[in-house]
């Protein structure tokens, strides 16, 4: 047996709770150090977690975001939905669509510019456009919890974050259908099929959050112990994540749609709320600090001007579609001026829609997609978590000085 694993496991706690406290100094948000603190530590700089141990750990992260999930489907409560209709997934339509459309049109008037405008490359603007929509919810997450904010915009934040990934993987899935149907040398499913694909994942997605989320309500009516609850919890996220996983379907969506079944049909929620608050630090300081230590800086060299255009031209679509969503939706002040700004974070979702596109397009271009997201990863994920608190900050949300 490989005790190895143990020692790295020991190394990324320490450095959490090392780099969590420097960056309360410093007045950062904790995830902000945890991803520091990681890509110290990594292989892109001084090499203590080894590049080939990151297979071994990767169940840490898959993990931690089950977790992260169910806790943001726990915001979700019916009572909320009430009040404010449909607002949410009309500004999560608007910021993810409105993103891609600009990255979109970028990347065409970048292609028209050099003389290079063909099929290959707008279907590789298809394809990198897509991914655009994607934000990551697990820095917003970390960066509300640990300075306790509360408001209107913390609020919309939460429920656009946790609608945002279905709308990304609906978009991909229609904008790879049509990069596919360019193709002239391709022999693919019909586009019809191509389209339904992302609506299945998402179908088989709920469905699995659904059956286990009431398995959960019942379990915990059940067993009143509070160790048989944590227990069930845990167990209860675990296989959601597996079945996603196995079945096809998204294991954030399916923990998300878990933990909103339970926080709108258990009267047990709050009570099993507070021992999984307890319970999930330490996973997220590892799932943090782990995707600091994936981070490779090696790739910010290779990407170009293309590179750079994905990453500004994300950040504006995604703060003029909130904007245009909150401005419809008749939101508040704060929400049209801030929310866009708080949608930068962008990871685990992104990263996997650029695996796809490896299969897409060619191996040339395909590589190339995936470098740009993974650079843009590195930008988004260490400046995303200190812009959310900034905002949310300015919008009178954080009430505690930490």
């Amino acid at each position: 047996m490989n005790y190895t694993v143990l020692l790295y496991t020991a190394l990324i706690i320490a450095t959490g709770l090392l780099f969590g406290k420097i960056a309360k100094y410093l007045k950062l948000p904790n995830v902000t150090g945890y991803l520091i603190g990681g890509l110290l530590i990594g292989p892109s700089i001084f090499n203590l977690v080894k590049e080939e141990a990151l297979p071994g750990l990767e169940i840490v992260s898959v993990v931690a975001l089950g977790f992260i999930a169910f806790t943001i489907g726990n915001e979700l409560k019916l009572k909320y939905f009430k009040k404010v209709g449909v607002k949410p997934i009309v500004i999560a339509f608007f910021e993810a669509t409105i993103a891609v459309v600009f990255v979109f049109v970028g990347l065409l008037l970048y292609f028209l510019i050099i003389g290079q405008l063909n099929v290959q490359n707008i279907r590789f603007a298809l394809v990198l456009s897509a991914i655009a929509a994607a934000t990551a919810p697990a820095a917003t997450l970390m960066v509300i919890r640990q300075y306790r904010a509360r408001g209107p915009l913390t609020e919309t934040l939460l429920s656009v974050v946790a609608i945002d990934d279905s709308v990304a993987v609906l978009l991909f899935g229609i904008f790879v259908a049509i990069a596919n149907a360019l193709d002239p040398t391709r022999e693919s499913a019909s586009l019809f099929l191509q389209i339904m694909h992302p609506i299945f994942e998402i179908l088989i997605s709920v469905g699995i959050g659904g059956v286990i989320g009431l398995i959960l309500v019942f379990g915990c009516i059940w067993f009143t112990g509070r160790g048989n609850r944590i227990s069930l919890t845990v167990a209860s996220i675990i296989i959601t994540v597996y079945l996603a996983h196995l079945l096809g379907g998204s294991s954030i969506l399916a923990a998300m749609v878990m933990g909103f079944i339970f926080t709108n049909f258990s009267s047990q929620q709050e009570k099993v709320n507070e021992l999984i608050y307890f319970f999930t630090p330490p996973i997220y300081v590892m799932f943090f600090v782990l995707s600091g230590v994936e981070l490779k800086l090696s790739v910010l060299i290779t990407v170009g001007i293309l590179g750079v255009l994905y990453v500004i031209i994300r950040v504006v679509g995604k703060i003029v579609g909130a904007y245009i969503g909150a401005k419809v939706t008749k939101s508040d002040e704060n929400t049209k001026k801030y929310l866009g700004f708080a949608l930068i974070p962008q990871a685990g979702v992104a990263i996997g829609l650029s695996l796809v596109a490896t299969t897409t397009l060619n191996p040339e271009l395909g590589a190339q997609i995936r470098a740009i997201v993974l650079s843009a990863t590195v930008i988004y994920e260490l400046t995303g978590p200190l812009i959310t608190k900034i905002v949310l900050k300015k919008a009178g949300e954080i009430t505690a000085s930490l």
